[in-house]
């Protein structure tokens, strides 16, 4: 085994051939616009986030926290507008596995192929089970109610009788029935909904599309709803302060918000079925984080303003504060809403698991059968099929807070190196940027970061001096308890020293190495148990590497 071999890349030119740019010879129905895109962009962001996490968010930051919904928009913006000019260069499903097949070499795009299982299917299981509680909720509204052993998980209803507490957990171990000494508890409506949405996803790109599109209307003017409701009942004392906690209060919200952000970068995994992907993703992308970013920032100043933001660190805050001001109808609309919501996220994240496989079974990581297309409906149906098993079987034997776990860090460490990999591409020549700028083809404008980084760090480094000037002496504090905490921030400065030297040296592009950067620092808010789980997955993806996909590679065969 070569070790030059392990980082062999594949040049965008045979990507595209093989995959894309338009031509019909991919086999997938190109149906999707600029308005498609946004939308699914739209359904994918507004989610299980919009109806959960702003209330943790909100209860750490106050007010405040809408200047975190800025902070982590703009650091999605720089990752988006290198996820833009990616899939300008090569407009091919993918997404990120992709872009580091470009840029990284093979051995880097299986490991991006492999995370990203974390964020679409698995992070899928997390959705299904948040789904089946608001569904549940919304049934009891017309008075239908599912035996307890049919809302739950069995894990969650295993701890619950071992912590001896949790009704419904408990209800639904003793209730259960008992085939062969087994207790039958599962969560039936999170099946069933993966069961229908992956039957949607096999049936093709054009009814997926018409219903996450009827989704986006549907919650969208709920949210405008509620944004028109609960303005009648904002006090605007509730503002005051204005940053309670302080902005390590606000900071303290990152994960929440970093969440509600996640799913973007869905979109791109559908360039092979746009009508023009390297004009339409781009702007898709953007549009969906832009209108998204608005409603965020709206709808945190209503809920802040309707009640005081220390009642608002529950699991479903929306539901909450009208719940306080006695709006007992907005309840039943807030429910359907959550239902909506859900449905459409967990319809874009099925729609982006099956082609990237497709894609790596193209280039030989994966056995063929994942590459192929339905003759009738024109999807991968086989890797469709996979998809849905992989999200369902889990939902038997899994719980809520081990697939939380395991989700964000795998889409962070996607978005490093998307960025990094535009850092990272060879720029193109005068006539190339003339014609895609004369295709209406996207990419990032060059701002030379030699003076202006260095001067950002600089400027960075006064100020944490001034403000917090213990703070380089504690990071770098190991003693018992503390390396956890601290390692990944001081690996987080370590960085940005050597970015900092390479972007004086290099002359490197300001905005792909700003979005690189942001995306670092997010990855310091990840718990070690995070980074355990990531490892133990890691590894599990590098043995299936080896053993399948190192030597079927097509990099392998004598004319590549």
């Amino acid at each position: 085994m070569s070790i030059s071999n392990l980082f062999r890349k594949k040049s965008a030119k045979a990507i595209v051939q093989e995959g894309g740019d338009g031509e019909e010879h991919s086999g997938l129905h190109k149906v999707l616009t600029v308005k498609d895109l946004t939308f699914f962009g739209i359904a994918a962001i507004i989610g299980g986030g919009t109806f959960s996490a702003i209330g943790n968010a909100c209860f750490s930051g106050g007010p405040a926290v809408v200047i975190l919904y800025v902070m982590c928009a703009i650091a999605c913006g720089f990752t988006a507008m290198c996820y833009a000019e990616f899939a300008s260069r090569v407009p091919v499903s993918g997404s990120a596995y992709t872009y580091a097949y470009v840029s990284f070499g093979e051995l880097f795009a299986w490991i991006i192929g492999w995370a990203l299982i974390m964020e679409y299917s698995i992070g899928n299981i997390y959705i299904a089970f948040s789904w089946s509680g608001y569904f549940t909720n919304l049934l009891e509204t017309f008075h239908v109610h599912l035996p307890e052993w049919l809302t739950i998980n069995y894990k969650s209803a295993q701890d619950a009788v071992l912590a001896n507490k949790g009704m419904e957990g408990l209800m639904a171990w003793q209730n259960a029935p008992v085939v062969g000494g087994l207790k039958i508890i599962f969560d039936l409506p999170a099946v069933v909904i993966n069961i229908l949405i992956t039957y949607l996803v096999y049936r093709g790109t054009k009814e997926s599309k018409n219903f996450s599109n009827a989704m986006v209307y549907i919650k969208l003017a709920i949210i405008i709803l509620v944004i028109f409701v609960g303005a009648f009942y904002i006090d605007i004392d509730n503002w005051t302060p204005f940053m309670p906690n302080g902005f390590s209060g606000v900071m303290g919200g990152v994960s929440a918000v970093f969440f509600a952000y996640i799913g973007f970068d869905a979109v791109s995994t559908l360039a092979e079925e746009s009508k023009n992907p390297q004009r339409d993703l781009p702007k898709g992308m953007i549009y969906s984080l832009v209108i998204c970013t608005v409603v965020f920032i709206v709808l945190a100043l209503v809920i802040t303003g309707m009640v005081s933001y220390q009642l608002l660190g529950v699991s479903d805050p929306l539901a909450e504060i009208f719940a306080l001001k006695g709006v007992k109808w907005m309840l039943f609309i807030v429910s359907i809403a959550a239902v909506v919501a859900m449905t459409s996220v967990l319809l874009v994240f099925q729609m982006g698991q099956p082609r990237i496989w497709m894609t790596m079974s193209r280039d030989g990581l994966m056995p063929k059968k994942f590459a192929e297309i339905h003759p009738k409906y024109k999807t991968p149906g086989f890797a469709t099929i996979v998809t849905g098993l992989v999200v369902g079987i889990p939902i038997f034997f899994t719980d809520e807070n081990f697939v939380l776990d395991f989700t964000s860090i795998g889409t962070l460490f996607a978005f490093v190196l998307v960025c990094g990999g535009v850092l990272m591409l060879s720029p193109q020549s005068t006539e190339e940027l003339a014609e895609r700028a004369t295709k209406g083809k996207f990419r990032i404008p060059y701002v030379n970061s030699k003076f202006i980084f260095p001067a950002i760090i600089l400027l960075a480094t006064v100020l944490i001096l001034k403000y917090l000037p213990t703070f380089f002496t504690d990071i770098l504090d190991f003693s018992e308890g503390k390396m956890a905490t601290n390692l990944p921030m001081l690996v987080f400065l370590i960085v940005c020293v050597v970015m900092t030297v390479l972007s004086f040296l290099k002359n490197l592009s300001l905005i792909p190495l700003l979005g690189l950067v942001s995306c670092c620092y997010l990855l310091t808010g990840m718990a070690v148990s995070n980074w355990m789980w990531f490892g133990c997955w890691l590894v599990i993806g590098l043995v299936v590497y080896f053993m399948y996909g190192y030597k079927n590679s097509k990099l392998n065969s004598p004319k590549n």
